[in-house]
């Protein structure tokens, strides 16, 4: 259960940079989001109490000054702490800049969460706009700005955990890009490693220094990622699936997936979508209500 105050807007991704919604929530104990995913980015600001953050298979603690980043197509849960639920602010936003103004700020689907400085307040920015919350030019030109303060705020906590600042860490994020570009077909560590310009030993150690994973384990999260949500959100055959996310054999797609969930294709997509039915159910009363009780 949340007690929750948002405002949502169509998303234009032909726009530099967009506003697709922002909000505020008090959550109570246990309260849970997802499997979910989006079509834009979303950052959470916790603003009190704790919870925790799902996603790339990775669980992630979050307390009062910190947030986390979703990116697209990355499925995620978050929930609420028992004894101490957390309340957050947030905002989604989308558009060909996005990325970009991301990476300068130091944050990404791989190292989605940020600290902030008691000082900063970003939350100020996210509650302005709500308090300016119309479709008319004068709102949207002030949201904006609101947006672009709360970037900064991010961007001046997190200057000293930017991830991609160093040159060891550039090699990374290209590697990283690489194998998200390519995760559909045969894709080998020396290819990546001969695409970044790096033998594959030291890319290996780079790439498991500020990841945590070696790049044939990131690789193959990743995939697994991908096709969890194909599973979850369309209605593909397994097979195609399977070759979608880079496995030129079914059966080894079976055995991997199995082995990592602990369930077959075919009934992880019975339990996602069956999820996702019920969570359809549950929002279908509140469609397009600002004040929403879940």
């Amino acid at each position: 259960m949340e007690n929750s105050f948002f405002v949502e807007f169509p998303t234009m991704e032909i726009e530099d940079l967009h506003v697709n919604n922002f909000g505020y929530s008090i959550t109570k104990s246990c309260h849970k989001y997802g499997p979910a995913v989006r079509s834009f980015y979303l950052i959470h600001y916790v603003l009190d109490g704790k919870g925790e953050f799902f996603c790339n298979n990775k669980s992630y603690q979050l307390k009062k000054g910190q947030g986390f980043l979703i990116e697209p197509d990355y499925q995620t849960v978050y929930m609420s702490d028992a004894a101490d639920p957390w309340t957050y602010v947030w905002v989604g936003f989308s558009g060909k800049k996005a990325k970009e103004i991301l990476n300068t700020i130091g944050i990404c689907q791989d190292f989605p969460i940020f600290s902030c400085e008691e000082e900063q307040h970003p939350e100020k920015y996210v509650m302005d706009m709500l308090q300016h919350n119309n479709a008319g030019s004068v709102d949207q030109y002030r949201q904006m700005a609101m947006l672009y303060l709360f970037f900064s705020c991010l961007a001046k906590s997190n200057k000293e955990n930017a991830h991609f600042d160093s040159k060891d860490n550039i090699y990374v994020m290209h590697a990283i890009r690489y194998i998200q570009n390519h995760y559909s077909e045969p894709l080998h560590i020396e290819e990546i490693a001969r695409y970044v310009g790096l033998n594959r030993s030291y890319l290996s150690t780079l790439f498991k220094k500020h990841t945590g994973l070696s790049p044939l384990k990131y690789l193959q999260n990743f995939r697994l990622t991908k096709a969890a949500y194909l599973l979850s959100m369309t209605q593909l055959s397994i097979a195609s699936i399977a070759f979608s996310c880079g496995y030129q054999e079914p059966e080894s797609f079976h055995k991997i997936f199995r082995k990592t969930t602990g369930l077959s294709p075919g009934k992880y997509r019975i339990q996602e979508q069956s999820k996702s039915d019920d969570n359809r159910k549950k929002c279908n009363p509140f469609a397009g209500t600002q004040l929403d009780i879940i």
